[in-house]
């Protein structure tokens, strides 16, 4: 089993074709993630947000969709001087790699992500992306283009063990998650659920997207534990493999939806 804390220990992979990805989230009560203005909203305290930082360092990399970047504008950062220090210690850099999947290069040059504290870059981009945006970015990143309209997501996890990257972390937002679900691209599901209500039908859940049909395709998890935090509740899930979860089977899920990729 593949402890949230140190995700980069893991041993119990799908393989060496690709990291092993915890998706990690927080949300409402009601299952929500933000509101329907898509605004970044606190859904948890102190003890989850140190949690997390902990899940951050100790992952090779954290990834975010375009959709995030230009909603919250995120660093990504590692929070707690100890912790940085500690990766530091272990011959990393203070931060883990910050990946932001970006099909036409749309992320700001300005962006926090590609400007606050030490650390690789990657923006993952379509051949599509704009000759003269990729310039501008290639000056604070690595561009890694694959896919010809979206990133073609599997084709990009499968270049990332090149990066040193065995272990990634994902935030969202929910199209990136819904795609993830959709390739067969996630071994953990964590959830900090909140004791606040959202509400609002347009409001972001954490797996957006068109969503699957039939019972056949939805994706099954094993849960693996649920803690009480402040006055929330920390809910750690296994995503089971098989039922069509693999990368050659996604192919079956194209046949309900051609959302598999992201922009």
């Amino acid at each position: 089993m593949c402890f949230q804390t140190d995700p980069g220990d893991c041993k119990e992979h799908i393989g060496n074709n690709r990291p092993y990805v915890v998706v990690n989230v927080a949300m409402s009560a009601d299952g929500k993630i933000s509101t329907r203005q898509r605004r970044q909203v606190k859904l948890s305290g102190e003890q989850d947000f140190k949690r997390v930082d902990l899940l951050k360092a100790g992952s090779d990399a954290v990834m975010v969709g375009i959709g995030t970047v230009l909603a919250d504008d995120p660093s990504l950062t590692v929070k707690s001087p100890d912790l940085s220090r500690e990766r530091v210690d272990r011959g990393k850099d203070p931060n883990p790699v910050r990946i932001v999947i970006d099909s036409m290069a749309r992320t700001p040059p300005d962006a926090a992500i590609l400007h606050k504290g030490l650390g690789m870059r990657i923006i993952a981009c379509s051949r599509k992306a704009p000759a003269d945006r990729l310039a501008v970015l290639r000056a604070h990143a690595i561009i890694i283009q694959t896919g010809e309209k979206e990133v073609d997501l599997t084709s990009l996890f499968a270049k990332l063990p090149e990066y040193g990257i065995r272990s990634l972390m994902v935030e969202g937002g929910g199209t990136l998650i819904w795609s993830l679900f959709l390739n067969g691209l996630i071994d953990e599901f964590s959830t900090f659920i909140s004791n606040r209500i959202i509400g609002g039908k347009d409001a972001p859940t954490p797996a957006d997207g068109d969503g699957f049909i039939t019972e056949d395709f939805f994706p099954d998890l094993n849960l693996v534990s649920a803690e009480q935090i402040e006055d929330g509740v920390f809910i750690r899930w296994r995503v089971l493999p098989g039922k069509p979860f693999s990368i050659t089977g996604s192919s079956r899920y194209r046949n309900i939806s051609d959302s598999g990729k992201v922009s």
